[in-house]
């Protein structure tokens, strides 16, 4: 079990580029990460990393274990899989990240009922609307509402999401109505604003059957936040205009609350998705988790919010 462990802390090394970026993602301190490098090397009789004062970087011989490791770390996984698959129960924990509204409001709650069928997997969940980095954070799987770009990763989809932009009336009785989405330049738009996000850019459709036509634009305003509640809270109380996905403020578009902005301009959907690293065979824990979530937030959504799912 020594090698085996010694392996995945070399793997999350050359992951994360740092001994101390791997020692926090794992719990350990640098210097044991360095001595369980240290005995890998002595082990195989071979110097598997070039270290510098600011640079880390594997050898050329550390790559072919690197993608060795992967697969023997891979077939260890593959083998508890099967496991579990014949009867044995998933164990372990899955750290979990999700958007922050969307985990108190969908998955927050759905979380006991899945340890209730799975007293063996312990859940950890990370609410943020930063897009955290599955590697560096250590994430077994991450819920993400956005435009998705391909990538290494696994994606799920759960659903297509309805978005609105939407702002109090008196708001919009106070400044005007937009007409045509340039007018959007002239208001206050309420931004969800973290770094790297894309939230700044909203790409507006056009009338009629061919979505194709889009306006895309470059959005500014005096308020921003990277907490999405925030700002619904903010154009609720008649502080701008926010760009939101319908499932999220139906409440308050039903009750008066919030209006929706130019219907005939809607802005792109965003899709509600899993998303894991790319593995061949997930760990027995994350499917069943993941098995277990898609129906259900699916049928969430679409009962309580039919209007908001496409």
């Amino acid at each position: 079990m020594a090698l085996l462990e010694n392996m995945q802390v070399f793997v999350r090394v050359v992951d994360l580029g740092s001994l101390s970026a791997a020692g926090r993602n794992l719990r350990m301190s640098p210097a044991l990460v360095s001595h369980r490098i240290q005995q890998l090397e002595a082990h195989l009789g071979a110097r598997l990393l070039n270290r510098t004062t600011r640079q880390l970087q594997a050898t050329e011989t550390g790559q072919v274990f690197y993608q060795h490791c992967l697969e023997v770390l891979e077939a260890v996984e593959r083998a508890h899989s099967s496991i579990a698959a014949e009867g044995g129960a998933p164990s372990g924990s899955v750290r979990v990240t999700a958007p922050l509204g969307f985990g108190r409001r969908v998955l927050g709650p759905l979380v006991p009922e899945f340890r209730a069928a799975n007293p063996m997997v312990d859940v950890r969940l990370r609410l943020s609307d930063h897009l955290l980095d599955l590697l560096r954070e250590s994430v077994d799987m991450a819920i993400r509402m956005a435009t998705l770009k391909d990538s290494s990763f696994v994606v799920r989809k759960i659903a297509d999401l309805r978005r609105v932009l939407v702002a109090a009336p008196r708001y919009l009785e106070a400044r005007g109505r937009p007409k045509a989405p340039s007018d959007l330049l002239e208001h206050d738009c309420l931004l969800l604003r973290f770094p790297g996000t894309q939230q700044y850019r909203w790409t507006l459709t056009s009338p009629g059957k061919d979505e194709s036509k889009s306006t895309k634009l470059s959005i500014a305003g005096p308020m921003d936040a990277d907490d999405g509640d925030v700002l619904t809270r903010w154009a609720v109380d008649g502080h701008g205009i926010a760009l939101k996905p319908l499932w999220e403020v139906a409440d308050e578009v039903k009750s008066g609350a919030l209006e929706i902005v130019m219907p005939e301009h809607p802005p792109e959907p965003v899709q509600l998705a899993i998303v894991y690293p790319h593995r061949a065979l997930l760990p027995a824990k994350v499917q069943s988790l993941s098995d277990f979530l898609v129906p259900r937030v699916r049928s969430l959504l679409a009962a309580s919010h039919p209007d908001a799912v496409l």
